[in-house]
């Protein structure tokens, strides 16, 4: 890669990263273009050399979110909590290995509420439901084996998914505070001996 070639690559994650915090603090709908260009420090014109529009720049933020969060977890015959720990584990160890990372849930979640995206967009965000679906036959697995607390296999898939998008985004705005540990988000689901 030329020295040119790199210049142009690390001005394009500027304007990402740069686009990336002002959406999660202040929101697309009152982010403006001029407000990602003065964070990059740049003019105006030379971020429309790279994004023709705030738009297309939001839509390739989830673009790579969609990427680079989208979880490919081992659906295996592991004991389901075992399961549940990895995933736990995982994502504690991706958002406090790159903050953007944490910043990227935020985002994901914040533009599912957005009716104005393209359905190709709308598709990529539409992976955290099938994350939580997906999840449902483990937990029924592990209610079976006795694992897994009763409970409506659905709801307790969202209390545990739902816990992880929480701590995500609570992270992604509170960067110096630590990840919890993953057994106590496996807690949600872990049936007590004595319950």
């Amino acid at each position: 890669m030329t020295k040119r070639m790199e210049q142009k690559e690390q001005r394009r994650i500027l304007i990402l990263e740069s686009a990336l915090d002002l959406f999660i603090r202040k929101g697309y709908g009152e982010t403006k273009i001029v407000d990602i260009a003065k964070t990059a420090d740049m003019s105006i014109g030379l971020l429309f050399h790279y994004f023709d529009s705030k738009e297309k720049l939001y839509e390739e933020l989830i673009r790579i979110g969609s990427k680079k969060l989208k979880m490919e977890f081992a659906f295996s015959d592991d004991a389901p909590l075992t399961f549940f720990r990895a995933a736990a584990e995982d994502i504690f160890q991706i958002i406090s290995a790159n903050p953007v990372a944490a910043k990227m849930f935020v985002l994901m979640e914040s533009a599912q509420h957005l009716d104005s995206l393209s359905p190709d967009v709308k598709e990529m965000l539409s992976e955290a439901d099938k994350l939580i679906k997906k999840s449902v036959p483990i937990i029924e697995k592990g209610q079976l084996l006795g694992e897994i607390k009763a409970g409506n296999p659905e709801t307790l898939s969202i209390a545990f998914w739902c816990s992880l998008q929480g701590i995500a985004q609570y992270i992604a705005l509170n960067p110096e505070v630590p990840c919890p540990e993953a057994d106590w988000i496996v807690s949600v689901l872990e049936k007590k001996e004595n319950g």
